[in-house]
């Protein structure tokens, strides 16, 4: 039997830890977004909603494989 891995609950606490933090920083910018017009506005926030995504492959390989890279 093997034995279970504690990379997939750090892995799990790193993913909300990065959500937190993201969305803390988009929070942070509002003030200053908020004066843009408003089409700015939704592509930004719609940049900043996906974007978050990016540094999960990395972190979902390291979950599964232990190694970042292939």
């Amino acid at each position: 039997m093997t034995e279970p891995s504690w990379r997939k609950p750090t892995g799990i606490f790193a993913i909300l830890a990065l959500i937190a933090a993201w969305a803390a920083l988009v929070a942070s910018l509002s003030t200053m977004v908020e004066r843009w017009p408003v089409l700015v506005q939704a592509i930004f926030y719609l940049i900043a909603g996906i974007a978050w995504i990016l540094p999960l492959k990395p972190l979902l390989r390291w979950m599964e494989t232990g190694r970042f890279k292939d």
